[in-house]
């Protein structure tokens, strides 16, 4: 295969189909819609999340959040910015994944006290979800007696009489609102991402105003930078290069490419339609993928998502490195390797012929990371047009837990 090389000329019409998209997203959000993204302009309901906030931060060493997918990835992208000695929170821990193992260590008796479960759902009956709580349910009562899950536990569900809300009454534990027009994967300026990230001391009006700042530019420009991420993407793919890579340098945004990950495959991933999106971190995944990056198939497209690294983190010794013969290393901090390296990877993926977008962000607080969230959901929307696939979603999913249902039931 030639090297994959765009031309405007390739751009042009995806981006004149943008323009359309986008003239009727201002219309949706302008007429009351796309509640997902206007929540980025709003903050009226911030207080009351600030409120239940505080109160968790006061009564609990840990925090235990239940929720699969949308429901909590979103707020793990989020948490992996409460690690300086400002915030000092309560542990967020994220079991979502189900696994006996785990669950059993999380639901270890001499914990129990100490922490509060945040159980989340927006339909209330994911099957996952509804386990977990269950059986949390079940150990804070053998563990604290039988009416504690009512001071421990806190659900976030749609309205309606969904089988989250009816275990948060028969425990007398109380239930915000999940908005139903909402969905999951889009859900992370909800309180399903804000609240967790206020619990563990980050500023919630901070990553709205990030958002924010990029869904005006993007409704109020042409060619805004989600749109042209957008046309790039389809226009690679229809090149055939149908693997989307998103290697993100530095250990906070571990979580954020996962959230990535969800957001794009199951938002576009329909009708025959989607790239596959990879998800990477680095440096340590160039120990593991930029072999096949640069000399495997040439079906890969890349964004690289950088911080500036220089002059952060510990120093290396300048007399050892030197008595090493690691002259490069000496007087470095350990940002400054990481610097280097991020920018010698993109320059080598560009240099051998595979097409590379660079995001550079400053710093990874809550601004830019809000601005991140509001950047790739829109290039998803843009997409999603681009494609003609409805980004709102899941019908595959819904037929897998129909399915796992069935069998649970059989085999009981």
């Amino acid at each position: 295969m030639q090297p994959t090389m765009l031309q405007q000329a390739d751009l042009d019409p995806l981006l004149r189909q943008c323009e359309v998209a986008r003239a009727r997203l201002a219309g949706d959000l302008s007429n009351g819609g796309l509640s997902a993204f206007a929540l980025a302009r709003q903050s009226d309901d911030l207080g009351e999340l600030r409120a239940v906030a505080a109160d968790w931060r006061k009564r609990f060493k840990r925090v235990v959040l239940f929720g699969t997918g949308g429901s909590s990835l979103g707020a793990r992208a989020l948490a992996a910015l409460a690690t300086g000695p400002n915030h000092g929170g309560p542990e967020l821990c994220v079991p979502d994944n189900l696994d006996p193992d785990l669950m059993a260590q999380v639901l270890a008796p001499d914990q129990l006290a100490h922490t509060g479960f945040l159980v989340v759902s927006k339909s209330g009956g994911t099957g996952e979800t509804l386990a977990q709580a269950l059986t949390a349910v079940s150990a804070v009562r053998a563990a604290l007696g039988p009416d504690a899950p009512a001071e421990h536990f806190l659900g976030i569900s749609e309205p309606g009489n969904g089988a989250l809300r009816q275990l948060c009454a028969t425990i007398n534990a109380p239930v915000l609102d999940h908005d139903p027009d909402v969905g999951g994967r889009f859900a992370v300026l909800s309180l399903v991402g804000l609240l967790p990230a206020m619990i563990v001391g980050l500023d919630a009006e901070a990553v709205r105003a990030g958002a924010r700042t990029v869904l005006d530019a993007a409704m109020n420009n042409a060619d805004s930078a989600p749109a042209m991420g957008a046309a790039m993407q389809v226009a690679l793919q229809r090149q055939g290069l149908g693997q989307s890579v998103l290697l993100a340098y530095g250990e906070a945004f571990k979580p954020f490419v996962l959230w990535y990950r969800q957001l794009w495959a199951e938002s576009l991933g329909k009708n025959g339609q989607g790239t596959t999106p990879i998800d990477a971190l680095g440096p340590v995944d160039q120990h593991s993928q930029l072999q096949l990056y640069l000399d495997g198939p040439r079906d890969k497209q890349f964004t690289v998502l950088t911080v500036k690294q220089a002059g952060r983190g510990p120093v290396v010794d300048p007399e050892v490195a030197t008595a090493l013969g690691q002259d490069y290393l000496a007087g470095r901090t350990i940002g400054d390797l990481v610097g280097a390296m991020q920018t010698a990877t993109a320059e080598t993926l560009v240099a051998n012929d595979r097409p590379v977008r660079h995001l550079r962000a400053e710093r990874l607080d809550e601004t830019s990371l809000g601005a991140l969230f509001m950047h790739f959901m829109l290039e998803t929307l843009f997409a999603a047009d681009l494609m003609g696939v409805d980004p709102f979603g899941q019908p595959a999913v819904e037929e897998s837990k129909i399915l796992a249902r069935k069998y649970l039931a059989e085999s009981a």
